[in-house]
């Protein structure tokens, strides 16, 4: 059985997203039972070197429509990244599962074998092809930021586990 490109990207992101969908959505539960400033979480970070959860989810985003658009050959969509509250992480998540929904799977036939440049032109100039792309780029940097936003929430009390990361699949 050979497994293409779309079914192992698109319905990866889709799932995690939603995951951390429903972590954020705890995660604003919790502030508001507990009277905590919105902000303590939106702007926690595991080290003051690392990006705070605000940052964590919008690049998480980033890679799942990034990688979908490269691999599906179609132009990258630029957010804003300006979000500033959950709300706005929300609609954030919900516009990028929007985007990688429409893709259908047959703009990624071939894409196993697309070249992929990142950087163009510059020293830090990267060229994959697709399948290595997905596999060694992609999805590993996808999943540090959506485990990094886990992790952020849980050292900080949010009371969520292993089956809230996994998400709906």
């Amino acid at each position: 059985m050979t497994l293409s490109i779309h079914s192992a990207c698109v319905p990866v992101f889709k799932q995690l997203l939603g995951s951390l969908s429903e972590i954020l959505a705890r995660t604003e539960a919790h502030a508001g039972e507990r009277k905590i400033d919105p902000d303590a979480y939106l702007q926690a970070r595991l080290f003051p070197d690392m990006f705070p959860l605000l940052r964590q989810v919008q690049i998480a985003c980033d890679f799942a429509k990034g990688v979908s658009a490269r691999l599906a050959d179609v132009d990258v969509p630029v957010y804003d990244d300006k979000e500033r509250s959950f709300a706005e992480l929300q609609a954030l998540i919900a516009k990028t599962q929007t985007f990688i929904d429409g893709l259908e799977p047959a703009l990624f036939e071939g894409a196993q074998d697309r070249e992929i440049v990142l950087r163009p032109g510059t020293p830090k100039e990267r060229r994959f092809g697709g399948h290595d792309y997905l596999i060694h780029y992609g999805l590993p940097q996808f999943f540090f930021h959506v485990t990094t936003a886990y992790a952020i929430l849980r050292g900080n009390g949010v009371e969520i586990g292993k089956r809230d990361f996994m998400g709906k699949y």
